[in-house]
């Protein structure tokens, strides 16, 4: 596990695996700490626990969508607010058992189904810590992003490709919702990107994207 300090109150956690790695991502804040993603298991979220365990502030859980990897490591943090979309809830529920026997051979430490317990539809604002959540489907219909307004880092779950050589990822809705995503995230105020498997990038990201679209 690499664990790297972004900016002035985020720590990004990536688990390498054979091929690819994935990303969780902690956000300190002043009324509560954030969780963005769960990874593969507890394991994948012993490592956050330990970092912040002399913090007292409550916890707030993020799914960016409703993919394994992003998820599995919800039942570790069953005593938190699990934040998600709508369809994010419903589609971890509907898909659970599907996606473990095909992708079991992943799992990193426990892994207990634990469905998000606060869900939204377009929006939602924790306007104390500036942190603000909102639908952006592209990699997913239930895809949201992340956005700390205070230190401009952006959080697209797996709306950026997992390498730069494949920067587009796999797109599970119509080609013009992705790129209105994009184009979204172009008009937004943030400098720094940060993905569910990909390195840590710049806001031209964005740019070369569309560019390619």
């Amino acid at each position: 596990m690499q664990i790297r300090k972004i900016k002035n109150r985020g720590v990004l956690f990536t688990h390498s695996n054979p091929g690819w790695d994935l990303n969780v991502y902690l956000i300190i804040g002043r009324k509560y700490n954030y969780i963005i993603d769960t990874g593969l298991g507890s394991l994948s979220i012993d490592p956050i626990k330990e970092y912040i365990k002399n913090d007292n502030k409550k916890i707030i859980v993020i799914n960016t969508h409703y993919h394994w990897d992003h998820v599995w490591g919800n039942g570790s943090l069953r005593d938190c607010i699990i934040v998600s979309h709508k369809l994010c809830r419903e589609m971890i529920q509907s898909k659970w058992e599907e996606m473990i026997q095909k992708n079991n051979q992943y799992c990193y430490g426990e892994v207990e189904i634990y469905l998000p317990n606060l869900v939204f539809e377009k929006e939602l604002y924790f306007a104390e810590d500036k942190i603000k959540l909102f639908h952006t489907p592209g990699h997913t219909l239930d895809s949201i992003s992340v956005l700390d307004e205070e230190e401009e880092v952006l959080l697209v779950g797996d709306n950026v490709g997992d390498s730069m050589e494949d920067i587009i990822p796999s797109i599970y809705c119509e080609k013009d919702v992705y790129i209105n995503t994009m184009k979204k995230y172009e008009e937004m105020d943030f400098d720094t990107c940060i993905s569910g498997h990909n390195t840590i990038l710049k806001k031209e990201v964005v740019r070369k994207i569309l560019s390619m679209m």
